[in-house]
């Protein structure tokens, strides 16, 4: 049992899980001095684990998943735990206060959490500013996303949609290693279901093109629509040379098969991050990874990662890099760690030489 498990998770669970993770938060903007000190006792250092994706060195692939820090508060100490990659966010042109509360709930029994946060964050101006006084030792991921101005809010037409990502991606870009569009968010009503249209999907690919963007660009799609779905976003994106890859978002439904009763979730929006997520971002990485075209894109995987098992499943379906968030609330800072150590063991297991030589090979 580690300290974490023993004494801090304990006392976290006391509070209601936003304020736990605000505390977790604000605790890690005033560890930023302290980051290279943890990231030397944090870090792995191994070869066979190191990728070069889209032209940017990844030390490891385990990387922090978008929704953790979601305004770049705490980039520093989130790279000091030995982390492989940062992505921060989801970010928007304008400021957003999200969803009302409460919009976080646990679900110990599946180590999970049902997240109905709705993409609140200081706004792309001021996050910029904060990030161009901060430079990490690995690729910085910045999320992008159209603002959530709640519930009563005239809904935007489709111009001013594709208008607030592109002007949120002039904005970022030149304090991001890489943006991931999350073009698919389940916790807003415009966010979910607008890029299903090819037609809105072709547009906004078109706009963001005519920009001339000079860093690698993901695309974070609805793993809903099988291959159908999975082939509608190949075919826009095979025109467009700026998109290096893919990664699939949590689903607006929640999972079958979960361990926490019906009625303890049934009433609660939002979408289920953790292990209950992977068996539905499995089956959209092994498809996509038959699919695309390899030469040009990559996956990022995601969607219940609490293990070096784990994390090696998907890179074996096809996923270049991994990213976690939930396992952090339920196994630690140490998480990181010893994932990246135990992914390390397993390719020695298997007679890997690079991780590289893994990425698909359960996909045929």
């Amino acid at each position: 049992m580690s300290l974490y498990s023993t004494f801090i998770r304990p006392l976290a669970f006391r509070l209601d899980p936003e304020t736990a993770h605000h505390l977790a938060i604000s605790s890690g903007a005033r560890l930023g001095w302290a980051s290279n000190t943890m990231r030397a006792v944090t870090r792995i250092d191994d070869e066979r684990l190191s990728i070069d994706v889209a032209g940017l060195h990844f030390p490891s692939p385990i990387g922090l998943a978008a929704g953790f820090d979601k305004s770049g508060m705490a980039i520093s100490a989130l790279a000091g735990l030995g982390f492989g990659s940062i992505e921060i966010g989801s970010i928007s042109v304008d400021p957003s206060s999200g969803n009302p509360k409460p919009r976080l709930w646990r679900l110990p029994e599946d180590r999970a959490i049902i997240v109905h946060y709705g993409l609140p964050n200081d706004g792309a101006v001021a996050i910029a500013r904060r990030l161009s006084t901060t430079k990490l030792p690995v690729p910085l991921g910045v999320n992008l996303v159209v603002t959530n101005r709640g519930a009563g809010a005239p809904p935007l037409n489709a111009d001013q949609i594709i208008g607030e990502y592109v002007a949120a991606a002039k904005i970022m870009a030149p304090h991001a290693d890489y943006l991931m569009l999350n073009l698919s968010c389940p916790n807003t009503v415009d966010g979910r279901d607008f890029f299903a249209d090819q037609g809105h999907l072709d547009a906004c690919l078109s706009a963001l093109d005519a920009i001339k963007l000079k860093l690698p660009v993901f695309l974070k799609v609805s793993p809903l629509g099988g291959v159908e779905a999975i082939e509608r976003v190949l075919a826009a994106a095979d025109s467009r040379g700026f998109v290096s890859g893919f990664m699939f978002n949590l689903p607006p439904v929640k999972p079958e098969g979960m361990n926490t009763p019906e009625k303890i979730w049934r009433a609660r929006p939002g979408a289920v991050s953790g292990p209950p997520a992977a068996a539905l971002a499995d089956f959209c990485i092994r498809e996509t990874f038959r699919r695309m075209d390899r030469k040009r894109h990559v996956l990022i995987g995601a969607g219940g990662i609490s293990s070096a098992e784990d994390a090696y499943a998907k890179i074996r379906l096809g996923a270049s890099l991994v990213q976690l968030l939930t396992a952090l609330i339920y196994e630690g800072p140490g998480v990181v760690r010893g994932i990246t150590k135990g992914l390390a063991e397993l390719l020695a297991r298997d007679g890997v030489t690079h991780l590289r030589e893994a990425v698909g090979v359960d996909a045929a």
